[in-house]
């Protein structure tokens, strides 16, 4: 099984944008995303590499399998 791994914050954009999150506006060094039927937004740090506990916490909010997301990181 392939780990998922920290990578850059514009890679996370594609990604998100990819699966269908919308971009909503930026607060500091944040990007906010809203997924549609999610409670919570999605957020984005501007970071060289976001933590894995971030990525993994987007997924979740927006429901993402694991092989889905993998699927989307061959595609950015």
């Amino acid at each position: 099984m392939v780990k998922i791994k920290p990578t850059h914050y514009q890679v996370q954009i594609k990604i998100f944008e990819m699966a269908g999150c919308v971009y909503v506006r930026t607060k500091g060094d944040h990007l906010i995303y809203r997924y549609p039927g999610a409670v919570r937004p999605v957020i984005i740090p501007k970071y060289k590499e976001v933590p894995i506990f971030v990525i993994k916490n987007n997924m979740r909010v927006i429901e993402m399998s694991r092989e889905k997301y993998l699927k989307f990181l061959e595609r950015a």
